[in-house]
């Protein structure tokens, strides 16, 4: 059950606040039929995505050379892998891993493809400077530019039509969380910000619980699974069972190398998106390594 950041473990720690009384029953969903072995799903390829959000200058691609480097030493197999770093950074970044099984990924775009609009990105810009996909609808953006569903919607669209992937992101705030809204919410954040275009090849979907962003805290990975089948069976509804089925269900919210092996591993995670842990090459590559069954 989801009650309040009270609730929340501290996930690779020996902190754990205590229990509270806001909560809320979940209705339960149905998985699809679809095997898991060590509580990962099978028959869907993860996605760890690191977002360098406002961070890094060209100094830092030392960091991309290094993960490159660690990851031709030693692969992480059958695992799909993505750095989006800033703008500025895209073509060098781009540059650093051709050749190699890591992606580059954009952190936003204006939703036309050109036009009089000063300082914003198109799709189709960050598509010829190397990017292979981009995040819409961050928290950060959400909260920092007052974007609505409907603006990352739009955004979306805009992507599939540069031919990128769209890494569409949802998630509560601390305030909803607190009263019992997160199901809610997500389910509005998704029928808002998902295109009826959307398909389990161009679309991935990453939930960060706003309230766990850069503090340390986390949701229990029994709440993960909750909300993850949750976010399933909505999309579900919306695009029918075969998408949905097959589509990437992405956690973000202070994912780091000490709980990222209790994270990856809940049912209907299918991946991560990952902040501040993804600027060093030596923990990013401690969280990819969940997945290779070897730790760095």
């Amino acid at each position: 059950m989801l009650g309040s950041p009270g609730a929340a473990r501290i996930i690779g720690s020996k902190r754990e606040c205590g229990n509270t009384n806001r909560q809320r029953k979940i209705a339960p969903f149905r998985h699809r039929g679809r095997a898991r072995r060590g509580g990962r799903v099978t028959g869907i390829r993860p996605l760890v995505a690191g977002n360098w959000k406002m961070n890094g200058l060209g100094s830092s691609l030392a960091e991309l050379a290094s993960l490159r480097n660690r990851l031709e030493a030693a692969p992480v197999p059958e695992t799909d892998i993505m750095v989006c770093p800033p703008a500025t950074l895209l073509s060098r970044a781009r540059e650093i891993v051709d050749g190699s099984s890591i992606m580059i990924g954009a952190q936003d775009c204006h939703p036309l493809p050109s036009g009089a609009h000063t300082g914003d990105i198109s799709a189709e810009m960050l598509a010829d400077a190397g990017a292979t996909a981009v995040i819409v609808g961050h928290s950060e953006r959400r909260t920092d530019h007052g974007e609505s569903d409907t603006l990352v919607q739009a955004k979306a669209l805009a992507a599939y039509r540069a031919g990128l992937m769209a890494i569409v992101c949802i998630g509560e705030t601390e305030a909803h969380y607190r009263d019992g809204k997160t199901l809610d919410i997500l389910r509005t954040q998704l029928e808002g910000s998902v295109p009826e275009g959307a398909r389990a090849t161009n679309t991935v979907i990453a939930y960060e619980p706003v309230w766990a962003i850069g503090s340390g805290l986390t949701p229990t990975p029994q709440e993960v699974a909750q909300v993850h089948g949750l976010i399933r069976t909505v999309l579900g509804q919306m695009l029918g069972d075969a998408e949905a089925g097959g589509t990437r269900i992405l956690y973000g919210g202070s994912v780091k190398p000490s709980n990222a092996a209790e994270l990856l591993f809940v049912p209907e995670v299918n991946g991560a998106l990952v902040g501040g842990a993804s600027l060093k090459a030596v923990d990013f590559y401690e969280i990819l390594s969940v997945y290779a069954g070897t730790r760095s």
